[in-house]
């Protein structure tokens, strides 16, 4: 089923779940053991990130060094029928822009098409590690909003090859992200609710929000898009602080504030047991506020801490 079709149907705020591939080398256990215990909840679908690959060097015997490239995450696309297969539950992969051609990408999709998965995140991803600002794929997409139309282009039959006729229609629902307290490399909150609004135009049937730790944000972002005429679902992202060094990582690498009054509670723990109670109490009461004021989905990044997060739900079903 599609995400926007659980929405519509829904009589109360759903539960979703996110997870990242594993590391090459590790099975799929790794993932079910990851997800076992928050089945529990009975999430309305369960997304599942890609990544693009990264570039390496490797000592040569004569000592040169040689390029190459490596995916150290690799498997969405069959993770996300392996979940459907193993738990039933519906899934939704992330689709990116950096690191992959849109030949490779329309491969992917034929394949989730074929797989009967019929949602998709579409995003424009960040940059390569060794890049201080993000450079599309020789062959790939630069925007979001590209990629969107080429999905678009899918779902009504509309190939890269010319040469095909007649060809057969995708039907993927389509999300994408928004962000809260603004996206870092937006000139201002105008223009990055300017570019949200196109990505709704051209066929986004909900929004992601990146995570935040200050439900105001939340609600305002929610009343400035309305303001802007975007009348899609807008889906919270939610994230449980458990580490006292979170306090300069989330900032630095996803450009959030954390609240002050979180801050200094962090900064009194003594170890990082502590910090994760003072997180847990911090998501849960989130969460509730959030459910009160009858939002569709929180929607739980459990990269890491799936017991954080099924503590949290736990109190809140």
């Amino acid at each position: 089923m599609k995400v926007i079709d659980h929405i519509r149907q829904a009589k109360d705020t759903l539960v979703s779940f996110e997870i990242l591939p594993p590391l090459k080398g590790k099975t799929i256990q790794s993932i079910y053991d990851h997800l076992d215990p928050l089945m529990e909840f009975k999430p309305s679908w369960i997304n599942v990130t890609y990544h693009r690959a990264e570039t390496m060097f490797k000592k040569k015997l004569d000592g040169s060094f040689s390029k190459i490239e490596v995916r150290k995450r690799p498997g969405t696309v069959a993770i996300c029928a392996a979940l459907r297969n193993h738990y039933n539950v519906d899934t939704v992969p992330h689709l990116i822009c950096g690191g992959f051609t849109k030949e490779e990408t329309e491969n992917a999709l034929i394949d989730l098409n074929f797989l009967g998965i019929d949602n998709v995140l579409v995003l424009r991803g960040d940059a390569a590690k060794n890049e201080a600002s993000f450079e599309p794929h020789p062959g790939g997409h630069r925007y979001a909003i590209d990629l969107m139309r080429q999905i678009s282009n899918l779902n009504t039959g509309i190939y890269l090859e010319e040469d095909i006729q007649n060809g057969g229609k995708t039907n993927f629902c389509m999300g994408v992200a928004g962000y809260p307290e603004k996206h870092f490399e937006a000139p201002n909150p105008e223009i990055d609710m300017e570019y949200l609004k196109n990505k709704v135009e051209a066929g986004a049937e909900y929004i992601m929000t990146q995570m935040f730790f200050d439900n105001k944000k939340y609600f305002k972002f929610v009343d400035d898009c309305r303001a802007a005429g975007i009348e899609v679902p807008i889906i919270p992202g939610l994230k449980p602080l458990t580490t006292r060094k979170q306090l300069t990582v989330l900032p630095r690498v996803f450009h959030i504030d954390l609240p002050t009054e979180l801050s200094l509670e962090v900064m009194k723990c003594k170890t990082d047991a502590e910090v994760e109670e003072v997180g847990t109490e911090w998501l849960l009461n989130q969460s509730r506020e959030l459910k009160k004021n009858g939002v569709p989905v929180l929607h739980y990044y459990t990269i890491g801490k799936p017991k954080v997060v099924y503590n949290v739900v736990k109190q809140i079903q």
